[in-house]
């Protein structure tokens, strides 16, 4: 009987598989919606012994068209199913070829490539906590999400190998689906010479510990509650500015203690770790439904106060959980990213709250803080290829397991 032959597809995963490096592009499309964040990275090794060198990084932003687009069904209870449906074909063809875009304008053709790690748009985060009650089925539903941007039409597209919708297979594990950090974090970022926090400073802000002793069963990994969503969606109504440029409304303005208080009189603050969250719960209906129950009366506020104490709503829930998740007089190096990272307003309040802890970013890391995220998931589908030895303690929220579904271009 004649032994079956591999596909060409199969042979060529393969063949990735057993290189000593791999070229492998991270895609990135975070809550803000700034753009596509697109990392071309050479990986060797896998676990604890992953090397990294990021060897092409850009953002394609974009257009308010395709922003629209996307906040037509972001984080929204109702939307138009056949709109969404489309959307999901179009996000995936619209990402491969601004992937194919870029390596033409590098010169690099889409054969040197091992494969694509997309991450896909999140639309809905839906973690069992923010559920509401549903007759059927008995218990409820899991921990869900949602993203779009078809990892079949990303490689059809960029004619690359695609891996994608990494988030399901953690929520299938027992997992919310986030945040997945702590993987490519330990991975990449693990030192004996100190005990780090890598805090993303993202949409949703989250952080994830990587103690000197190396032990992949302590790392711990949590979102803390906003980080730029609020803000950004502040700049938006009062403003019509994607962000607050360099935190300058925020530094213009005087928090408010009061509605600092009220806006932290949620559940989720006093929930235990770890836990995830997003847009879903903290954005401009959340601000207002407080401003009212609390009688605030933000119509009468300066729009520079209003800013100044979302900026310390986003700094307070940060610091609160690192110091909820530590002993008193712990020390660490905070090594920041994402796009929080360069408000000052945010920087100087985060530092004011943790005096004794030194702030970087993960450029002194060799990994810019831009492109951070989207290095992550080039990280996670190494690791599907290669990797998948290294245990986490099998503990909640951080399964052992690989991700990402593998999508072929022919």
């Amino acid at each position: 009987m004649m032994k079956a032959e591999l596909s060409t597809n199969l042979e060529s995963l393969l063949a990735s598989a057993q290189k000593q490096e791999r070229r492998i592009i991270g895609l990135m499309s975070g809550t803000s919606l700034d753009g596509l964040d697109i990392a071309l990275c050479r990986i060797s090794g896998s676990g604890g012994d992953t090397k990294v060198a990021v060897e092409r990084f850009t953002t394609v932003s974009y257009s308010d068209e395709i922003k629209n687009a996307i906040r037509a069904v972001f984080a929204k209870e109702q939307v138009d199913f056949q709109y969404l449906t489309l959307l999901n074909a179009w996000i995936g063809r619209l990402h491969g070829q601004m992937v194919a875009d870029s390596l033409k304008e590098w010169g690099i053709e889409a054969d040197e490539v091992d494969c694509i790690a997309s991450h896909g748009q999140t639309v809905m985060h839906a973690p069992k906590s923010l559920h509401k009650p549903h007759p059927f089925p008995e218990g409820g539903f899991p921990n869900g999400t949602l993203q779009i941007g078809d990892g079949d039409h990303v490689a059809v597209t960029s004619s690359i190998i695609t891996l994608s919708d990494f988030r399901q297979k953690h929520v299938a594990a027992g997992g919310e689906g986030a945040p997945l950090a702590v993987y490519g974090d330990y991975f990449m970022f693990s030192a004996r010479t100190e005990n780090r926090i890598m805090l993303n400073l993202g949409g949703i802000a989250n952080f994830t510990y990587l103690p000197a002793s190396l032990d992949a069963s302590a790392v711990f990994t949590t979102d803390t509650g906003p980080g730029n969503t609020m803000l950004d969606a502040y700049a938006r109504r009062m403003y019509g500015k994607a962000f607050d440029t360099n935190g300058s409304i925020a530094l213009a303005g005087r928090f408010s203690e009061h509605l600092l208080r009220a806006l932290k009189d949620h559940p989720f603050f006093d929930a235990p770790f770890p836990k995830t969250t997003g847009p879903e719960l903290f954005n401009m209906a959340y601000l207002d439904q407080v401003a009212q129950e609390h009688r605030v009366f933000l119509s009468a506020m300066p729009a520079e106060d209003v800013m100044a104490t979302l900026v310390r709503f986003s700094a307070e829930t940060v610091t609160d959980a690192i110091k909820r998740s530590f002993p008193k007089g712990e020390n660490f190096t905070v090594y920041m990213s994402g796009g929080g990272a360069h408000n000052p307003a945010l920087v100087a309040a985060l530092k004011e709250y943790l005096p004794t802890m030194r702030f970087s970013t993960t450029d002194e890391l060799n990994i810019p803080g831009d492109a951070k995220e989207a290095v992550l998931f080039a990280v996670l589908a190494n690791e599907t290829l290669v990797g998948g030895r290294t245990k986490f303690g099998g503990r909640e929220g951080v399964p052992t397991i690989s991700m990402g579904k593998i999508s072929f271009p022919e």
